[in-house]
This record gives structure tokens, sequence and C-alpha cells, in this order.
């Protein structure tokens, strides 16, 4: 590729000088125009780079001087050189102490021009290196900061790592698969924040704590009248996300209408509005999960195929905190750091019978539920280090003992539905959260990652009735 020619913008209030000194540049070969006044220099440069700046001295309602400082302060790459009828010592080491690259006094001979453009060159080369050097290092420190707030030295979390290095940079579609609680929307955020979109907009949706009804109304926004209810326009998640990054978090919830509204916006991304003929542009990153596999329902047409195809471009696969127990230790300091920081106190660590109860525990809340027990922990305990007495009563009456693995029989083994052998076990994870959070369910919902409604079906479902268990205790 032939290298471009250079740019030098020239400035002197006297047009026939700045018109020959254009002339002149140009027949050494490089783009050069010509302007008339500091202002107009000024909004040349915020249009179009610029390698060189030659500039007069005596201008009128700016001075060269003050020209050079507001050149320096918003095109910093671009070299400076100064032009006057008269020299003055004092003037020149002002200029030099600022940023100008030389200083000549007219009259100029055409050689003295053609060195002080190659000095100029020399430093916009180093400055352009030097601006270019800061923003990979400013890249990499929020890389660095962002990934550190995800905790773990598991191989499967530092495949995860690896991959949202390797997709950030892209607007390509990213699904992410896992229990609920495992931490999808910190991996979510630390794609949009390590991405080129990290100063726009990262906008979070649930899509099951919405109503179906006002799903689409969340998503697209509505106008006023288009709905009972609707006083006034409301603008949608997906348009307040332009530019930037949009989360969907449980998209397995999404009905079939919705599923083909979303696959529309996807492939053309655009939509209208609730009530609207009007067609919107976006321009969003999409960020999706599910905590159930999409799969499955693929397979039992519950999910459409065409828009489980569209959004599982780039997976990511979060385990859950029982499959990584090494990393429990480092994600349990780092809560207690964080809570150090907002309860301005400073916690030692935690014992080892505390450190060995959470180790045992199976975290159906996976992440998110360590981080309440931490959050507890550090707010009722009265010394510097968590004990086994610091933890939830659940979790210290949980049995600890680690199972013998047997070979599994088919004596025993009873012919039913997968989904009727996992009622009991979610029956138990269910009936233990409640139990720790003294039935409130509010809490328990938070701490499972499911929204109130469908943890009022599932104690419906499962016979699990809090006034019986206030009977029995």
């Amino acid at each position: 590729m032939p290298k471009p020619p250079t740019s030098i913008l020239i400035v002197d209030d006297d047009q026939i000088v700045a018109d020959s000194l254009a002339a002149f540049f140009t027949n050494e070969g490089c783009t050069a125009r010509a302007v008339y006044t500091p202002h107009d220099a000024l909004a040349e440069l915020d249009a179009t780079p610029y390698q060189v700046l030659l500039t007069d001295l005596n201008l009128p309602t700016m001075t060269g001087i003050d020209l050079l400082r507001k050149v320096k302060a918003n095109s910093p790459s671009t070299a400076v050189i100064l032009l006057t009828g008269y020299g003055a010592i004092e003037t020149a080491v002002e200029a030099l102490r600022i940023g100008a690259v030389d200083f000549l006094t007219k009259p100029v001979v055409d050689e003295e021009l053609r060195l002080a453009l190659q000095r100029a060159l020399q430093q916009h080369e180093v400055l352009s290196e030097n601006a270019t050097l800061r923003t990979r290092i400013a890249t990499i420190q929020a890389t660095d900061n962002t990934l550190a707030s995800i905790v773990g030295t598991d191989p499967r979390m530092r495949h995860i790592f690896e991959t949202i290095q390797a997709v950030a940079a892209s607007r390509t579609t990213v699904l992410m698969t896992g229990e609920s609680g495992v931490g999808k929307s910190l991996i979510a955020g630390a794609i949009h924040n390590t991405s080129p979109r990290a100063a726009a907009p990262y906008v979070e949706l649930a899509c099951g704590s919405i109503p179906e009804t006002l799903l689409e109304s969340e998503l697209f926004g509505h106008v006023k009248g288009a709905f009972t209810g609707a006083h006034a326009d409301k603008e949608g998640k997906f348009l307040a996300a332009n530019g930037g990054t949009l989360f969907l978090d449980e998209i397995n919830s999404a009905s079939p209408a919705m599923q083909l509204k979303l696959l529309r916006v996807l492939q053309e991304r655009k939509f209208e509005p609730v009530g609207s003929n009007e067609t919107i542009e976006v321009d969003v990153r999409v960020v999706l999960a599910s905590n159930q596999p999409l799969e499955d329902l693929v397979a039992s047409g519950a999910f459409r195929q065409d828009l489980y195809y569209r959004i599982n471009v780039v997976q990511i696969e979060v385990p859950p905190l029982r499959d990584r127990t090494a990393d429990l230790p480092a994600l349990a300091q780092h809560f207690l750091d964080q809570q150090s920081k907002e309860l301005g106190r400073h916690f030692v660590g935690f014992s080892d019978e505390a450190m060995q109860l959470l180790k045992s525990y199976p975290f159906p809340g996976n992440v998110r539920e360590l981080s309440n027990i931490i959050e507890r922990a550090s707010v009722l305990t009265k010394g510097l280090t968590i004990t086994a007495e610091d933890l939830p009563p659940s979790l210290r009456a949980a049995d600890t003992s680690v199972p013998t693995q047997t070979v599994p029989s088919t004596d025993d083994w009873t012919p039913m539905t997968l989904a009727d052998a996992l009622k009991d076990p979610e029956r138990q994870i269910i009936l233990s959260a409640l139990i720790a959070n003294d039935w409130n369910r509010t809490l328990t919902a938070e701490v499972l990652d499911i929204n109130r409604t469908t943890l009022y079906k599932k104690m419906k479902s499962l016979n699990i009735d809090p006034d019986d268990h206030a009977q029995a205790g």
C-alpha cells in the first residue's frame, strides 16, 4: 500500500502568504490547505486530522501561541510550527515549552521549510505512537479490572475469561447457559466493559420477571394510549441500549410470539414500539442467558429453532459453584473484602470450621447465595474473623459428611420420568432455602434466582405449606 501524502494545514491572515505556502507544500507532494483565521483552523482540525499545522504568530482574535495551546489540548498528535515576521527569543522559548516543534522567522527559505516539516513529521509519529500506546494500556487495564471482578482459577473459568476477550471487540451475539445465580450477569457486564462499546449504555432485563403482557413494552417501548395504563410514551430496553449492549436473562421464559419478535429485531436491528407504526433502527450488541437447556426446549417445541440458531453463535457455559469448589475460598474472600469496604471494617478472614462448612454446602443458589451468606455473616459478626456461628443456622445444621460413592444398583430403581425423579431434590432445596430465610418468600426467590410467582407455583406443586411446617416446629 502506498503511503498517504503528508497532511498540513497553513494558517495566516495574509491570504497571499497562506496560499503561496500551501502551493509550495503541494508541490512537495503534501496535501495542503490554507485558512486565514484561527477559528477556521480549529474548525478544520475538528473535522479533519492533520499531521502538521503551520501557523503565523500574529493572527486576528487569537495569537499563534493561544492557537498552539488549543491545538495541543484538542489535537495533541498534530505537530505545530510557528512562523513570525520578527524573532523574539522569549516567544520562541515559550512556544517550544508549550509543544511547538519549530519556530521560524520570515522570510523563510524553502530548505528551512523542508527541514521544519521533516522534524514536525518525526514529532507527529512519536505523538501518535504515544497516544496509541496509552489507548492500549487503558484498554488492557480496563479489561484486567473487569475480569478481576470474576473470581476463579478453575480451568472452565479461565476458558470463559479467554472467550470474553475474544468476543468483546465484535458485535457477535453471545448465549450463556447455566443455573441461576452462577454469575451470568457479571459475565455479560464484563463482555460490555471490555468492548469498544464500554462508554455506551449497558442495559439488563430479566425476561422471567416481567409478565408476558408487559414484556413487549419493556423491550420495544410503547406510545401513549397503546393500551390501558399507557399514559405517556415509554422508551424500551432496545432503544435505551442503542450503541451499547443489551443483556436479556432468562430468555427461555419468552413466549413463542415474543420469540418471533426477538428473531426479527436480532436479524434486522429494527422494531416498532407497541401501538406505533414507526420503525426504529438500533445498533445493539445482544447477550442472552438461559437457566434451562435450550436444546431440550427446541426439541419439545417450546423454543423456536430458528431463534436458537440465531442466538447460539458463541456459547458460554457457566459451571455451578458446587462443581468448582476450589474457587470457593477465593470467592468467599472476595465477597468479604467487598463487605470490608462497604462496612468500613477490616476482616481477617474465615475460621477453619467456617470455611469447611462453606466447602461442604451444596449452594443451590450458587455464587449469589454465597454472596448473600457472606454479607449476612459480615453484618452480624462481632469479631474480625467469620466463624461457624456467624453462618446461617440452615448451613450449620446441614449434613456436611461426604457420602461414599457407590455403583448405582438397578435393583432399587423404580421406573419414573426424570421430572418426577427431580421433584424430591427440588422440594428439599426450596424447603431448605425457605427455612434459612425464615419463610420470607421474597428473599427466598432472590436467593434461588427465580421470581416470586415461580416460587409460589413450585411451592404449590411440591406441596410446601408454611402452616404445616409452622405446626410441626
